[in-house]
């Protein structure tokens, strides 16, 4: 059995040590992954909840959206829970890892991932989940901070090998985006590279995929 993560310090100080960032620089990164959300939307790598709020936009206005949420550590979970109460939001939050989601294939109409491939071990094996559980035509849409040029990837690779174990597993140096377009049942509708945020968390990428074959084409795919 795989042991479940536990990082009960960095989730007591997430929300304050983001609180000002989430308010200015990512608040229209996360309006953008929540916008016209319909059908069941599953929220990967959860964390404290910060895309709650904008889902709770979302419901406010479409009360069919069937809200789910995963995350392995305990300590993110509880404070997730904590804020679908001050919101009023039914979310479905479960325990588990990316790389291994608790839903039936073809589960969901979106996917959504902000900041939370950088802590996920297995990137590809993770992939291949979102491209398992979503619908054909449905959406993946992502918000990912990834590795930087010039002076600033030098002092990412200063710094990665701290930063991992202050920051809940982070990695600053990975270039994520390439992993999410080789799968060929993901068709590409937008990427964009944005020169927001702060160093070393800078810069990010964010975008959105949809799903357009079965996930029986995708493991063929990877065994070509």
């Amino acid at each position: 059995m795989t042991k479940e993560l536990s990082h009960p310090v960095f989730a007591a100080i997430y929300d304050p040590a983001t609180w000002l960032a989430e308010r200015t620089i990512l608040r229209p990164h996360r309006e953008y992954l929540a916008q016209d959300l319909d059908g069941r939307v599953l929220d990967l790598g959860t964390g404290t909840g910060a895309m709650f709020p904008f889902f709770a936009e979302e419901a406010a206005s479409n009360q069919a959206i069937e809200f789910y949420a995963i995350d392995p550590d305990p300590h993110m979970r509880k404070r997730a829970r904590s804020r679908t109460e001050k919101l009023d939001l039914d979310v479905e939050i479960r325990s588990a890892r990316a790389e291994s989601l608790p839903y039936p294939s073809d589960s969901f109409d979106v996917v959504i991932a902000s900041m939370v491939f950088c802590t996920i071990p297995d990137v590809e094996t993770a992939i291949g989940e979102v491209v398992r559980v979503l619908k054909p035509g449905g959406e993946f849409r992502f918000l990912e901070h990834v590795a930087a040029d010039g002076w600033q990837s030098r002092l990412q690779k200063a710094i990665a090998p701290v930063w991992r174990r202050i920051a809940g597993g982070c990695h600053l140096t990975r270039r994520t985006p390439t992993v999410f377009v080789q799968p060929r049942s993901l068709d590409v509708i937008e990427i964009t590279r944005l020169r927001t945020g702060i160093p070393p968390v800078r810069p990010f990428v964010r975008g959105r995929l949809r799903h357009r074959r079965s996930f029986q084409n995708h493991r063929q795919d990877l065994q070509k």
